[in-house]
Order: structure tokens, then sequence, then C-alpha cells
């Protein structure tokens, strides 16, 4: 069993777009029907890394989210970093 979809919701969609894109990731942006404006990227093992627009039915919360990259600013090794919502974000740089 693999991960294959993780939605983060968030009140400051750009900057955590503009925060993650800063780790590597390439995001398209999407809309399906009539539904919000979100982003996605794919990442390296094909699982999706989608955010969405924070609504009063889907909020924001409490997580840590650990993402290993191949290349990117960041140096090698470990490095734990916040998102723009506060959710600890644990960057492994191989």
């Amino acid at each position: 069993m693999g991960v294959t979809l993780v939605v983060l919701y968030s009140t400051r969609l750009e900057a955590c777009r503009e925060f993650y894109a800063g780790l590597g990731l390439v995001f398209a942006r999407e809309r399906h029907g009539t539904g919000p404006v979100h982003y996605a990227a794919v990442l390296e093992d094909g699982c999706v890394l989608e955010l969405y627009p924070a609504t009063t039915v889907r909020e924001t919360g409490a997580l840590r989210l650990g993402l290993g990259v191949e290349s990117g600013p960041l140096p090698p090794g470990r490095h734990v970093l916040r998102d723009p919502d506060g959710r600890t974000v644990e960057v492994l740089r191989r």
C-alpha cells in the first residue's frame, strides 16, 4: 500500500503554493467543474499533493508532512520547516 494523494487546505493558498514550489514542487492550476481553483503537483513517487482553499467546511488543521527531494534550494540533509499555515514540513534533501 502507498499514499497516492495528500490534500492540504489553506487560508493562505498562494503563500502555500509559493512555499512548496520553493521546495522544488511544480504545481498545475486546476479547477474541476464549478469547484474551487486549486493546485496539484505530482511527486517523484507518483503521489499527488493538492493545495485547496480552506472553507468553513474544510478548514486547515495540524499536520506534520515529510517530503524527500532529490534537488532544490536546500542543502543535503534533514530540514524542519513551517509552511504559511503553521504545519511542520520535514524535508529530507538527498
